[in-house]
């Protein structure tokens, strides 16, 4: 019976996870309403996740149906400090700062703010694991996931999403000056058109 049970609660992990996901991304497009910047919040996840499956694989822990619902706990804080990094560059650059200048300023200022939200959600997950009670093999692989991807997702977030951002940025600039010059050209090509 109990691996009838674990079969069934794969085969719903298996729905749940990509649904997770979708529906973290719908809601990081409505909050940003930009693909772009949805995206570069999104690229957290694989950060998570790779420190997640690192813990566990270092602790030589199997996966199993604790760790994935840790992973799913894990995702929802990798995001929120992508959220808190993107949100405040974009309240920089409409401040009248530069982007350049809005990166880095976003990245310094909110360094505390995210190393916190991380440490307390981590420091959290200790007892958890390290844990050797009654149920302990339950708690261990969710609170080694959510470790373990926190530090990885939160080293990550603080270097490498400040530079995804001004990437895609700066080719979203590029794409929009593009736009702007041939829609002059044609308005010339028009009006010497009418004007012969």
């Amino acid at each position: 019976g109990q691996f009838e049970n674990l079969q069934k609660a794969t085969e719903r992990l298996l729905i749940v996870v990509p649904l997770a996901l979708l529906l973290i991304f719908v809601l990081l497009l409505t909050t940003f309403g930009s693909v772009n910047q949805a995206l570069v919040v999104y690229s957290g996840i694989p950060f998570a996740i790779v420190g997640g499956i690192f813990a566990l694989a270092m602790r030589s822990m199997p996966f199993s149906i604790s760790a994935g619902v840790g992973f799913i706990a894990l995702l929802g804080v990798a995001v929120l400090n992508g959220v808190v990094i993107v949100s405040y560059i974009n309240t920089l650059r409409s401040s009248g700062r530069t982007l350049h200048e809005a990166v880095i300023e976003g990245a310094q200022t909110r360094l505390r703010p995210v190393l916190m939200t991380a440490l307390v959600a981590s420091l959290g997950f200790v007892p958890m694991a390290v844990s050797s009670s009654a149920g302990a093999e339950v708690q261990r692989p969710l609170a080694t996931v959510v470790i373990g991807g926190l530090i990885t997702s939160t080293i990550l977030t603080l270097f490498i999403l400040p530079t995804i951002y001004e990437w895609f940025e700066k080719r979203s600039l590029r794409s929009q000056t593009a736009d702007r010059e041939l829609a002059c050209q044609d308005l010339d090509d028009e009006e010497q058109n009418a004007a012969q």
